[in-house]
């Protein structure tokens, strides 16, 4: 089975699982604690109808009416700042569901400003966090040499140490704030930006909807507006950091797959080239003809699998095989392009160093020793040239 089918899998049982252990969790965390609370609702509901002699009716329109009222608390909802403070939630998907549409209009408006804003919010807050990460690398990088660190390269644990301490920070800013204006326990001031900044905007927990913020505290609503929208960017750019490298592994795998699935296309053609040509390749080559472009290529393949073979049939290797895969590449034969070139400028030239020293004085070649099919690179004279000269 394909790693990426594998990886899914695993991935659609890690999140089940994962549903699973939330629900046990918050059942045993929420369930008795909402059947309490459910129970003295509705003992202060007998309460208050025993007092006022209300009727289940009129009790049920006492209801609507509080429950209507309720948005209205904090004061207009749908002035320019209360509007821009709805977009937001709206285009970042946070939906603290302190304020709708109540129009036709302003319903057919939301869907479609939310299908645009959404995706274009999302790309300008990724965009946004990458360009963050390579600054923060970059001044890393910058630090780490005026320090005069022997290893100044920036690691991926030095970013996530770095992205992770920032969403903290950000985290406890806005909470320290939001404390002090909304008068919540720094506690649940924590817990608000929180569900905020990640998104989630269950809306238990709203900010300037106390007395009348929206109007008469504009410092406080810009901080408001700026925060969320600088803490937002904070968080995609670890998100961008720690999470877009997972969702890409799939594309690169496949990437990876498909130029492995290349590369042995073009082997098996050109093993069936050289299957036709090897009867005429042999008489080509006493004649004076070089050997076929396919055959040529079949064999270079086949030599990239030996770490020992000589470092002369490394000549022009990015040009013979363009569909090869970097990782099977001998390391070790990585010299011979610039041995091969000299060579061809200035024969014997080359000097006989331990890293690019040719074993193929003699007249014959330790190639065919380690497989019984390379024998046929005799027929190429112009390889065989190039052999010699080096």
């Amino acid at each position: 089975m394909k790693r990426q089918n594998v990886r899914t899998l695993a991935l659609i049982m890690c999140t089940f699982t994962y549903l699973l252990v939330g629900a046990a969790v918050f059942d045993a965390l929420e369930s008795e604690e909402e059947t309490a609370e459910r129970r003295r609702l509705e003992a202060k509901s007998q309460e208050l109808k025993s007092k006022y002699n209300l009727s289940a009716e009129s009790y049920r329109e006492l209801e609507w009416v509080v429950l209507k009222l309720k948005p209205h608390k904090a004061g207009v909802q749908w002035k320019f700042a209360g509007s821009f403070y709805f977009a937001i939630t709206v285009i970042t998907t946070i939906g603290y569901g302190h304020a709708a549409p109540s129009t036709d209009g302003g319903k057919v408006f939301c869907m479609v400003y939310a299908l645009l804003g959404i995706p274009l919010t999302l790309v300008m807050f990724q965009s946004l966090g990458e360009r963050i990460n390579t600054f923060v690398k970059y001044l890393l990088h910058r630090i780490k040499k005026c320090l005069g660190m022997r290893r100044a390269e920036v690691s991926m644990a030095n970013m996530v140490t770095i992205g992770f301490f920032s969403c903290i920070s950000t985290l406890c800013i806005g909470a320290a704030a939001f404390s002090y204006y909304e008068h919540w326990s720094f506690f649940h001031a924590y817990y608000y930006c929180f569900i905020t900044l990640t998104t989630i905007g269950f809306g238990d927990y709203v900010a300037l909807q106390k007395d009348e913020a929206l109007q008469n505290k504009p410092q406080y609503v810009a901080f408001s507006f700026v925060y969320i929208l600088t803490g937002l960017t904070v968080i995609g750019a670890f998100l961008n950091l720690v999470v877009l490298r997972f969702m890409t592994m799939n594309a690169e795998d496949e990437k990876r797959d498909a130029e492995h699935r290349a590369l042995l296309t073009r082997n098996g053609q050109a093993s069936s080239i050289h299957a036709t040509d090897t009867a005429s390749a042999v008489p080509a080559a006493v004649g004076g003809g070089g050997g076929s472009g396919g055959g040529f290529r079949n064999v270079y393949a086949e030599v990239l699998h030996f770490q020992s073979m000589c470092s002369c049939l490394w000549y022009k290797s990015r040009e013979k095989l363009q569909y090869s895969i970097p990782m099977i590449i001998p390391r070790d034969l990585s010299t011979s392009d610039t041995c091969v070139e000299q060579s061809h400028s200035s024969p014997g030239r080359c000097p006989e160093t331990p890293s690019n020293r040719c074993f193929c004085n003699a007249r014959r070649s330790a190639i065919s020793s380690v497989s019984t099919g390379l024998h046929s690179l005799t027929a190429f004279q112009g390889l065989m040239k190039r052999r010699s000269s080096v």
